[in-house]
């Protein structure tokens, strides 16, 4: 088994999962906003403002309920590579170990 190919699995698997946290927190964040801005402007009473608050919301595809799953879903790939480095980590200094 190559270390190197292990460790650089693990760190380039870490950095998709990482991004995929960040984009669902956008995403999330996003939704969030959109909402508030339609609650606010169904509260002044500005039917013209609502509508197009809600033709916003409606073109953006992902919801929270998504976006929370992938924010899940990439949490677990993030732990899961990092117990991929973990590994390999532990087989270097094994192998350093053994041959000192």
């Amino acid at each position: 088994m190559d270390i190197q190919s292990a460790l650089s699995s693990g760190l380039q698997g870490f950095q998709r999962a990482s991004n995929g946290v960040t984009e669902a927190t956008v995403n999330i964040n996003r939704e969030t906003a959109n909402e508030q801005r339609i609650r606010n402007a169904e509260q002044t009473a500005d039917a013209d403002a609502a509508q197009r608050a809600n033709q916003a919301q409606s073109r953006q595809t992902p919801d929270v309920t998504q976006s929370l799953v992938q924010l899940n879903t990439e949490a677990l790939n993030a732990e899961a590579n990092v117990r991929s480095i973990q590994t390999a980590d532990e087989v270097l200094g094994t192998l350093i170990d053994v041959k000192v």
